[in-house]
């Protein structure tokens, strides 16, 4: 009976410890992206779903508050653009430009905005859970208003509290993973950098936003 009595005393005090480290983890992500004003990074970006497997790459720029632009240089010349009011898609080669709203925007790029809102995971994502993952940490929940479609979204972070990737896990089986390196931090950006200029001839029409 005492042994009995000891384990799940040490069982309950390693549960209620591992959860003031899940908890202390999530307030330095918290805490660490609440304090940026403006980040760049390199990014990678493989899909694999609807019979596609294809590998994507750029250069990525958020600035507060809510405005992000993806520059693809694999393929070259791809962009998307939020400058807080509305969402822009452009794909060279295609004769038109897509705008969506920013509310309206469901798109998987889209859980990157709270980097730079106000936030707080445990907000922002349902049935959120923790787990190491090697020196790092594995982050997952599902993003609030995003149920019909995403199943889990996944967030590798360092200890210090540094999201290094992504991955979202869509309901029909689709996979998107997102890698960060070159990290730059509360960085000089311009507020035109957010502004989107299609290239001549190209027409702007409002719609989903594509794959």
């Amino acid at each position: 009976m005492l042994k009995k009595t000891v384990l799940t005393l040490f069982v309950c005090c390693a549960t209620h410890l591992f959860a003031q480290d899940n908890a202390a983890l999530i307030h330095k992500v918290d805490d660490h992206y609440n304090h940026l004003s403006s980040l760049r990074a390199h990014y990678t970006e493989h899909y694999t779903g609807m019979g596609m497997d294809r590998t994507e790459s750029g250069t990525l720029l958020l600035k507060k508050p809510g405005r992000m632009r993806w520059n693809y240089d694999k393929p070259v010349g791809k962009v998307f653009v939020l400058d807080g009011k509305y969402a822009w898609f452009y794909t060279p080669g295609d004769p038109q430009a897509q705008r969506v709203p920013a509310k309206e925007l469901d798109d998987l790029r889209s859980p990157l905005r709270f980097l730079l809102g106000h936030t707080q995971l445990q907000k922002e994502l349902d049935h959120l859970t923790v787990t190491p993952d090697g020196s790092n940490f594995k982050i997952t929940g599902v993003p609030k208003g995003m149920e019909q479609r995403v199943k889990a979204l996944t967030l590798g972070v360092t200890a210090t509290g540094t999201i290094e990737q992504m991955q979202i896990e869509e309901l029909d089986g689709s996979v998107t993973a997102f890698s960060f390196s070159g990290i730059e931090e509360n960085i000089p950006v311009k507020g035109e950098d957010f502004i989107f200029h299609p290239p001549a001839g190209v027409t702007i029409v409002n719609g989903l936003p594509p794959i």
